[in-house]
């Protein structure tokens, strides 16, 4: 019967990587071989913390000893709601995350206070920043800012972030790589402002609208006139209209629509007006609709049969998806 000691460090490897953090340290005490498999730079490519109330002192050691020029990506929690005790991101940390990590490309904050934390001390290696339930001071995504910070950011996605508003919005054209946005729960953004902010952006390839106040039919209407290199739409249908959708018929480089539910009201369009607006988008390849209560319904059939050439994915909501409904 074999054992642990009978695998080959490849499938230990791979084994260790489903394990947290502290449990991966605890296990390079077991043995040599283990021990030299823990300090593995496969091991530290991508590191999720937000499992922990961590103190300073070791996040620096992990930062040191494991992390380094070997880590790729990293989840963080910065404790907003833990009390004042709790240990806070600080500017140091994250210029010590720049400085001894430089092949770091995708943060992700999560429940953070970074009012006291300058963008400027991000890591200028980013190309995807996640904000989580994060506080960020007001200065920090306005468009009067260093433009020379984040040079190579692609993606950035706010979620439930409450200071992000119009201003910010226009204020992110200061990314000049930024191709990716998504708006989470972003409740201070106006319709009016979302037009003009997409005026700006207008060289973004994906755009996500999800939980926010503003209505479908104004952010498709926005996305028709300014954005016509998109190629990834996805958003909750919450005033969404057959004539709303219908904007988007002639997009010429639109690949993958994705609309989210559950709310669906009067004017929500039927799939075969569904049908006829994607008939009309040249590029499209994927279509998915999710938590409309069409899966396994005539809906689905009708739009698998109508669209013989894209990929049509009909489902119930993931529950990651349903608190923007809370």
């Amino acid at each position: 019967m074999a054992t642990l000691a009978d695998l080959p460090d490849s499938v230990l490897l791979e084994v260790f990587s489903y394990l947290p953090v502290r449990d991966r340290i605890r296990i390079s005490r077991v043995c040599h071989r283990w021990k030299r498999l823990v300090d593995d730079r496969w091991l530290w490519r991508h590191v999720d913390l937000t499992l922990y109330t961590m103190r300073p002192k070791v996040m620096w050691h992990l930062l040191r000893r494991y992390m380094a020029s070997r880590l790729h990506s990293l989840r963080m929690g910065g404790y907003l709601f833990s009390g004042s005790q709790a240990p806070q991101l600080s500017p140091a940390l994250m210029r010590a995350l720049g400085q001894k990590c430089p092949n770091l490309k995708r943060l992700c904050l999560h429940v953070a206070d970074l009012s006291m934390v300058p963008i400027t001390s991000l890591p200028c290696t980013l190309r995807t920043l996640e904000l989580h339930s994060c506080e960020i001071s007001m200065a920090w995504l306005l468009k009067e800012q260093d433009p020379t910070v984040l040079p190579l950011l692609e993606c950035i996605v706010l979620d439930r972030v409450p200071a992000f508003r119009d201003e910010h919005l226009q204020g992110l054209t200061r990314f000049r790589a930024l191709r990716s946005l998504v708006l989470g729960g972003t409740y201070r953004v106006t319709e009016t402002g979302l037009d003009a902010g997409l005026q700006e952006l207008s060289y973004l390839q994906r755009l996500e609208v999800l939980g926010c106040t503003l209505s479908a039919d104004s952010t498709l209407l926005a996305i028709s006139r300014h954005l016509r290199e998109v190629r990834k739409i996805r958003l909750t249908v919450r005033g969404l209209s057959a004539p709303g959708l219908s904007v988007l018929e002639g997009m010429p480089a639109l690949e993958s629509l994705c609309l989210l539910g559950p709310l669906i009201t009067p004017e929500m369009p039927s799939p075969a007006e569904i049908l006829s607006s994607c008939l009309a988008m040249p590029k499209l390849r994927v279509l998915e609709l999710q938590g409309l209560g069409w899966e396994g319904q005539e809906a689905e059939r009708i739009l698998c049969r109508g669209l013989p050439h894209c990929m049509v994915i009909v489902r119930a909501c993931p529950k990651e998806s349903m608190d923007w409904w809370m």
